[in-house]
């Protein structure tokens, strides 16, 4: 049973910056595909990105548009968002998602485990 803990969500300010970061309990942290969805108020989960357990393939969803940045630090069992120029609509709670079969994929039902979630606030 893998266990993900997510920190790192708060309130900020539009054009703002947050950084999440999501624990895993276990060492075999390192051989999966992580990545981040999120959701908010009334919308369906959506892909935010994903992060191969080599580090070589990064995929991003379109609305990323090169504010946020995914990297991982294996020694630390740990996966980052790291989010700048936020935008009011980027307010929604944030999950970090494990795949243990370390596929590329944006569906969330490829996904093994999922944190608890960790909320993201954005002001106008």
């Amino acid at each position: 049973q893998v266990q993900l803990v997510e920190s790192g969500g708060g309130l900020v300010q539009a054009g703002g910056s947050l950084r999440l970061s999501c624990a895993a309990s276990e060492r075999t942290f390192s051989t999966y595909t992580m990545a981040w969805f999120r959701q908010a108020p009334g919308k369906e989960r959506e892909f935010v990105g994903l992060l191969s357990r080599s580090g070589a393939t990064i995929l991003y969803a379109d609305f990323v548009k090169g504010r946020f940045t995914i990297s991982r630090d294996n020694a630390k069992n740990t996966v980052y968002l790291q989010m700048s120029s936020l935008e009011p609509e980027d307010t929604a709670v944030y999950y970090c998602a494990a795949d243990t079969s370390a596929t590329i994929a944006r569906r969330g039902d490829r996904y093994d485990y999922w944190g608890q979630g960790t909320q993201v606030t954005v002001s106008s």
